[in-house]
């Protein structure tokens, strides 16, 4: 069995195993009341303590007091209403980072810290009860809809990396409420090794799934200190979405643990059902109290296990178990760097993070030693490497648009095969080469001509081409161009272009090349389209359409009335004409931004 068909076959038996085994549930889908305590014996005014990490690794014990049980406060969910009573609690508000803080009445687990309010000035919370949180994979049915999130990319049309890319990096509406609703207590992610530039673009991305970036110390731990945890209830919970030399950590919080089965947040994480992402211990480094929202800065420590499920009332995992994630080696040399830089990181393999993070990461080594220049050039490869199918790789060079063009067709190219709707894709690594140096290299076409704009079938035609770049000398191309024999008689046009106009003919000529039928198919488009260099200058003469192309499978010498029969409105083949062309390539080093078109005429 293939390594992908084994991820997804265990996955399956580990959900059908939760679902069928509930862990501390007895006969009669009964819980343990001798453990926990039901919404059905608390009371207001009861007195009620949390556990939680405030500072380093140290659990330690925060008096509450029980405001009441809010019945049906959320569609089939019940609350526990708290209140703090320490100071520190008071002094901070809600802490983002505490979702998951276990909370006992009685001596006896209730259930977690999990909702607040963003402006709260006192610390109030809502906490999850926790015969919902040890339900978390039993229901078949739960958070069926959420199951299906994800990108949905229309591959029916051309494939456009821009509107792809949008969807990856567009800021886009949080997934809980407003700012003046109870919500879920966003999960602090820490980012390290990255600028805060970094950071506040990463928050504009991942706020939609409930997480809140700041640029933190992720990472930066004592190894003494945090050796020896264990995931106990209270102790920091994290999430290592990015390792190594650039880091980004999910935190929260611990609220039961059942032989190697780690219960936590309270809320949902991502949402959608079953998960694969590392989870591990962690420090608290400090509570940062804030006026919007006070969080944990955090660091992750070591790696003990993996999220398996991901519903509404809590995350769920194993420890031993191991998580999924992706290499990535990403090397820059820039103008004002001494030397190149290597960065070795692991990515969280995650069909809706994965491609955001890949994104911002390349954007944090790109930027480690400040913004781009007015004026600038970006050189760039990258490679995708896949199990058991091609690679996807690619180069080119932008200028002028900062890592826009990079960034787009990087994070464009691990969501597309992440989401594709033909087959699952592993992702077995990633890695990225760029140079920057702080020049222009745009260029414009100031002249073009031909020998003879008036030809007959078979001539050769002569093409100049004069490019005119930024601060530099103008610098001529010459090519010769045969006329093709039997090409019928009457007005042709000749395009002078750019890699930028070319790309947008080839679009408009061979739609089909740009539309995938499967995932070979996919992996065939996404480096046609990207093997488009922009430092090119293409000479096009356009002839007549003639033959067709079905399904991609082009057939340009195919009789006119075979081509009427398969272009028939009613066959469920999608068929296109095939456009005729014939091209000369320039490699000019600079990025043409222009085009120039030339008539010419064939006689009989």
């Amino acid at each position: 069995m293939s390594g992908i068909w084994a991820r997804w076959t265990g996955m399956l038996l580990l959900h059908v195993a939760v679902v069928l085994a509930g862990p501390v549930y007895g006969a009669g889908d009964e819980l343990d009341t001798s453990r926990y305590i039901t919404v059905d014996e608390i009371r207001p005014g009861m007195d009620a303590y949390c556990l939680t990490v405030y500072k380093g690794t140290q659990i330690e014990k925060f008096d509450l007091e029980v405001l009441d049980v809010v019945r049906k406060w959320r569609p089939g969910k019940d609350g526990i209403l708290v209140r703090g009573k320490d100071e520190r609690f008071i002094s901070t508000g809600p802490v983002a980072g505490c979702s998951g803080s276990p909370v006992y009445i009685q001596g006896r687990l209730a259930g977690a810290l999990a909702w607040g309010s963003y402006f709260s000035k006192d610390p109030f919370y809502i906490a999850t009860p926790i015969e919902e949180m040890l339900r978390v994979g039993r229901d078949s049915t739960a958070e069926i809809q959420d199951m299906q999130r994800g990108y949905s990319f229309d591959f029916s049309r051309p494939l456009d990396f821009a509107r792809i890319d949008a969807q990856i990096a567009g800021p886009q509406s949080p997934a809980g409420e407003g700012l003046t609703d109870a919500m879920a207590l966003p999960c602090p992610l820490i980012v390290s090794g990255l600028s805060p530039q970094i950071a506040e673009q990463l928050d504009t991305v991942v706020n939609r799934f409930g997480f809140r970036a700041v640029a933190g110390a992720a990472g930066n731990v004592n190894p003494q200190t945090t050796k020896n945890i264990k995931l106990a209830p209270g102790a920091c919970l994290a999430v290592p979405l990015l390792t190594g030399d650039m880091r980004m950590d999910a935190i929260g919080t611990v609220t039961e643990v059942v032989g190697n089965k780690v219960y936590g947040f309270g809320h949902h994480m991502l949402g959608y059902g079953p998960i694969d992402l590392p989870m591990a211990t962690g420090q608290v480094h400090t509570v940062v109290s804030n006026m919007l929202f006070s969080y944990k800065l955090a660091s992750s420590a070591d790696i003990v296990g993996a999220l398996r499920m991901d519903e509404s009332t809590a995350v769920y995992g194993q420890i031993g178990a191991q998580a999924r994630m992706i290499p990535m080696v990403l090397k820059v040399d820039r103008y004002n760097d001494a030397r190149p830089r290597t960065y070795n990181c692991r990515i969280a393999d995650n069909r809706l993070l994965t491609p955001a993070i890949f994104r911002l990461s390349l954007a944090g080594a790109a930027l480690m030693l400040g913004s781009l220049p007015p004026e600038h050039t970006v050189e760039y490869e990258v490679k995708i490497d896949i199990e058991n199918a091609p690679s996807i790789s690619f180069d080119n060079v932008s200028t002028g648009h900062a890592l826009d063009e990079l960034l787009t067709e990087s994070s464009a190219s691990v969501a597309l095969m992440m989401n594709n709707p033909y087959k699952p894709v592993n992702i077995k690594s990633i890695e990225g080469q760029l140079r920057i140096t702080p020049k222009s290299t745009v260029s414009r076409i100031w002249a073009a001509d031909l020998s003879d704009s008036t030809v007959k079938p078979g001539d050769e035609v002569k093409i100049g081409v004069v490019v005119e770049s930024v601060r530099a000398e103008k610098k001529k191309y010459e090519t010769t161009l045969k006329i093709p024999d039997g090409v019928a008689p009457g007005k042709y046009e000749l395009i002078v272009c750019g890699g930028y106009n070319y790309l947008q003919f080839l679009a408009k000529a061979a739609p089909y090349r740009f539309t995938p039928q499967n995932l070979s198919g996919l992996i065939e488009t996404i480096n046609y389209i990207l093997h488009v260099r922009r430092d090119r200058l293409h000479c096009l003469l356009v002839l007549p359409p003639g033959g067709i192309a079905v399904e991609g499978a082009e057939l340009p010498d195919l009789p006119a009335t075979k081509a009427l029969v398969l272009q028939d409105a009613k066959r469920t083949l999608t068929a296109h004409p095939y456009q005729h062309w014939i091209q000369r390539n320039f490699r000019t080093g600079t990025v043409v931004l222009d085009s120039k078109t030339i008539p010419v005429k064939v006689e009989q």
